[in-house]
């Protein structure tokens, strides 16, 4: 179980955090100073340190050369990401801004974590090595991305040529889908690997803040501008920039931005001097800017600045087979997190490869997670997945094929029955000594749409004493 040290001088957060982390399986220590931390514990015996950046005596930073090289992710506001960019400069791991969704800090965690045991489980590398021809650069290597369809393979083809390029690139694709690992990707096999990468969601950031922390400002530019400082476009000099939803960004700040790809050059809030910023642009939105351009949402030369490199990111349900390498995946890193052993039932494997995701790789991933976390079993039904797999989703040979797998007494031909003509065949052959959920489960369909085809289908459930106990509850 990864031992975490919390950082951080405000109690309620400090609990609060420590009480989501130790809700999802890891060990947790905390302290309220750098002081205190180095009084009660062995800073570099722990598996990651969480601490605020700005603390009582020394700051979160001092902790990362205490650290002794276990990450350090700092914790932030709004008002200091620019000290947040620096303590990464001086070798944090990562940042994060206060407030911070629930979620993005366990993922963030996850992240940092499975980065450090991937890096010291990592076998040397031979000098004279070279990568199996027929070895699909999917889920390790240079690319760090899961999946070997032949849309992902197209796309890791474009990221070998385009990561060594200054081109700026948009990474389209719906939410969830995985563009800001494309960013990453991108920014690790460029000639900028060593620099920054400065990571901005354009849509997290209030409206009225955003032209300050990307481009910076001079003291007294606006009301409670009590020093300058300088943005996050200058914080990535040298390195990258990835701007997310990008769509997001106001019309004012866009005109700013347009200014860094013409002329390389920046001008912080409140100032009449320019100065040059040497920053490759990678953008990401899950929007349509060409039509937004065209509806004066969005500028269309800078629509245009972007569109040098596209890289268009598949939804999950159009890359076939990677939804099940993904989940397997996800499984083992879940079950290694919380010291299980777990595995996919049938229907939930089924359900896995024919549900839509519509909110892609991050649906599938919280869907798994939960359901690591529910199971009681050794195995993972398809009812612990929380999603709900429509009938009409399986075509007919899936349909009957899973529903015959999961009856050893039906011996009827299926060859020549429609989806729904075997349906209710199968329903009304078992109803009588079958649950409820059996039938759902040997269907590979959910309660729900059992109920929802009996009731269209007109197939009424009949009493019997195998009642299902879980609706008696």
């Amino acid at each position: 179980m990864p031992n975490i040290l919390i950082v951080e001088d405000e109690t309620i957060i400090r609990s609060a955090l420590r009480r989501l982390l130790e809700r999802n399986q890891y060990e947790v220590s905390e302290a309220g100073s750098v002081q205190e931390a180095q009084e009660r514990f062995s800073i570099p015996s722990f598996d990651l340190i969480v601490s605020d950046l700005r603390l009582p005596g020394a700051p979160g930073t001092e902790l990362i050369k205490l650290a002794q090289g276990t990450p350090v992710l700092i914790m932030t506001s709004y008002a200091s990401l620019r000290s947040a960019v620096d303590s990464m400069k001086m070798g944090a791991v990562d940042y994060i801004a206060k407030p911070f969704d629930h979620d993005e800090m366990l993922q963030a965690v996850a992240r940092i974590l499975r980065d450090r045991q991937g890096a010291s489980s990592a076998p040397a590398e031979q000098p004279n090595a070279t990568r199996g021809a027929d070895k699909p650069a999917s889920a390790n290597g240079e690319i760090g991305i899961i999946g070997s369809c032949a849309a992902m393979q197209d796309m890791y083809s474009k990221i070998r040529k385009v990561a060594p390029t200054d081109s700026n690139v948009l990474i389209q694709g719906e939410s969830g889908t995985g563009k800001e690992l494309v960013a990453r990707a991108l920014h690790n096999l460029s000639k900028r690997a060593k620099a920054p990468l400065i990571s901005v969601n354009c849509a997290a950031i209030p409206e009225t803040l955003i032209e300050s922390e990307l481009f910076g400002h001079e003291k007294g530019a606006f009301t409670g501008a009590s020093a300058g400082r300088a943005g996050l476009v200058e914080a990535a000099d040298g390195g990258t920039l990835f701007l997310d939803e990008i769509g997001e960004l106001p019309l004012e700040a866009q005109a700013r931005l347009l200014r860094v790809l013409q002329e390389g050059e920046i001008r912080r809030v409140g100032s009449v001097q320019s100065q040059k910023v040497d920053v490759r642009l990678i953008a990401a939105t899950h929007r349509d800017l060409k039509t937004l351009a065209k509806i004066g949402q969005f500028r269309e030369d800078l629509y245009y600045r972007l569109h040098v490199i596209a890289l268009k990111l598949p939804p999950l349900r159009e890359r076939g087979a990677d939804v099940s390498e993904i989940a397997r995946a996800f499984l083992a890193r879940q079950c290694a997190r919380m010291g299980r052993d777990l595995r996919f039932a049938a229907d939930a494997e089924q359900a896995i490869r024919h549900y839509s995701w519509p909110g892609n790789v991050r649906e599938l991933e919280n869907a798994i997670e939960r359901a690591v976390i529910l199971c009681e079993s050794p195995d993972i039904s398809a009812d612990l997945l929380g999603i709900d797999v429509e009938l009409s989703d399986l075509d007919d040979d899936d349909f009957v094929e899973s529903a015959a797998q999961g009856s050893s007494n039906s011996h009827e031909p299926t060859e020549d029955l429609s989806l729904e003509d075997y349906f209710q065949h199968f329903v009304l052959e078992h109803q009588d000594h079958m649950t409820e959920t059996e039938l759902a489960r040997k269907l590979g369909i959910s309660r729900k749409c059992l109920w929802e085809r009996r009731q269209r289908l007109g197939i009424p459930r009949r009493k019997s004493a195998t009642a299902d106990v879980s609706e008696i509850r």
